[in-house]
C-alpha cells in the first residue's frame, strides 16, 4: 500500500527541508515500499525556495486530497516574522485528516501557532529553540534533540536534521532494517551521534534584560577562566548570592553555575578548534581538569572532546582518525 505524504511549502522555505526528505522517502520506494509525495501550499503552483529555485506543482489542500503523514517544512522567516493566515489555514486543514503531522526545522514554529504542540515536546533548530519557548511557553521545548515525537507529532532539529525525522517515519513503518538501508544508500548514520547542542554556543546566545546581569554576562565572557564562584560574581556586582540566583532564574532559566559551565565549555569547544590539546583547553577554559572537561561534554553535548575536534576541526579525512572515509556504491 501506497503512503502518501503532504509537505506543506511556501515562499522563503529552505529547499533541504524538503529535498531532504524526500530523498529518504524516495529510497524508501525504490526498496519496495512506496511513498507518493505532494507538495501542498496555500495557492498551488510555484513557490520560490530561500536560495532562489522555485518547487513546482504544488497544489491546494482541496487538489491534494487525503495524506497519510503532513510534513511543514521550515524557513528562517517562521522564526522571524509573524505567520500568514493562509499558511496556517493550509496547515490546519491538511493536519486535521492526517495520521502522523511532522515539521522540520522552524516548521515546528507553525505548528505551535495552531496550538497543536500545546503540553507536547517539541524540537526546532538550535538557533530558534529560545524564541520558540518564548513565544509558546506552553510547548516543551528540547533545544538539544535532533527528532522528538511525541503522539502522532514529530518534530525535528534544523535543516539536515529532516533526513533524521524521516528515516525515523519509515523505520516507524517498515522496520530498522529498512530504515538503515536507506542510511547507508544515502551515507549518513541511522542516529547521528551526539544532540545538536554539539553545533551551537548556547549560552553565549542567551540576552538578559537586566544591565547588572549583562554586565556580569559580559565580564565572565571576558575572561571565562576567572574566579565565578556564586559568590565572587555576586560581590562584583554587589549583590547578595541569593539575588543573582534569582535573576538568572528569572532572565536566562538556569543558575550561576550551570551558565558559567556552559561558558567555559563554549570556550573550550572553539580553544580545541583553535589547535589547543584537551588538558589546554580544559585549564584555560576554567574547567580545569581533563576529566572535568569531559564530564562537562559528555553532559552538555553527549560526546567527548577528541571526538567532537574530529568532527568539526576540518573536512579533510586523516588516516590517524582510524576509520576509512565512507564509500557509495552498490
Amino acid at each position: 500500500m501506497t503512503h502518501r505524504v503532504g509537505f506543506v511549502v511556501f515562499d522563503g522555505v529552505t529547499m533541504l527541508d524538503v529535498s531532504g526528505p524526500a530523498e529518504v522517502l524516495h529510497q524508501a520506494s525504490r526498496l519496495g515500499h512506496p511513498y507518493e509525495l505532494v507538495l501542498i501550499s496555500a495557492h498551488g503552483g510555484e513557490i520560490r525556495t530561500s536560495t532562489g529555485p522555485t518547487l513546482s506543482g504544488t497544489v491546494t489542500t482541496a487538489e491534494a486530497g487525503p495524506v497519510d503523514t503532513v510534513v511543514v517544512a521550515g524557513g528562517d522567516r517562521l522564526a522571524e516574522r509573524p505567520i500568514e493566515e493562509e499558511l496556517l489555514a493550509t496547515t490546519r486543514a491538511v493536519a486535521a485528516r492526517a495520521t502522523r503531522v511532522a515539521s522540520v526545522c522552524t516548521g515546528a514554529f507553525v505548528l505551535a501557532a495552531l496550538g497543536l504542540l500545546d503540553g507536547r515536546r517539541a524540537a526546532t533548530h538550535w538557533r530558534h529553540a529560545d524564541t520558540l519557548a518564548g513565544r509558546h511557553p506552553q510547548v516543551r521545548v528540547e533545544p538539544d534533540a535532533i527528532h522528538v515525537r511525541d503522539g502522532r507529532f514529530v518534530t525535528s532539529a534544523g535543516i539536515s536534521a529532516g533526513i533524521d525525522l524521516t528515516l525515523a517515519l519509515v523505520e516507524d513503518d517498515h522496520g530498522a532494517e529498512v530504515a538503515r538501508g536507506i542510511a547507508r544508500e544515502l551515507v549518513v548514520f541511522l542516529r547521528r551521534p551526539g544532540g545538536q547542542s554539539q553545533f551551537a554556543t548556547a549560552a553565549t546566545a542567551q540576552p538578559a534584560r537586566s544591565d547588572l546581569l549583562r554586565t556580569l554576562i559580559n565580564s565572565v565572557l571576558a575572561d571565562p577562566a576567572a574566579d565565578h564562584s556564586l559568590s565572587a560574581m555576586a560581590g562584583a556586582v554587589a549583590v547578595s548570592p541569593r539575588h543573582l540566583t534569582r535573576l538568572f532564574h528569572t532572565e536566562l532559566g538556569t543558575t550561576p553555575a550551570r551558565w558559567v559551565e556552559r561558558v567555559r565549555l563554549d570556550h573550550a569547544q572553539q580553544l580545541l578548534l583553535d589547535g589547543h590539546s584537551v588538558t589546554s583547553a580544559a585549564l584555560r577554559s576554567g574547567l580545569g581538569s581533563d576529566e572535568t572537561l569531559r564530564r562537562a561534554f559528555a553532559r552538555h553535548l553527549d560526546t567527548t572532546p577528541s571526538q567532537y575536534r574530529r568532527r568539526f576541526t576540518t573536512t579533510r579525512y586523516e588516516a590517524a582518525a582510524g576509520t576509512e572515509p565512507a564509500r557509495g556504491g552498490r
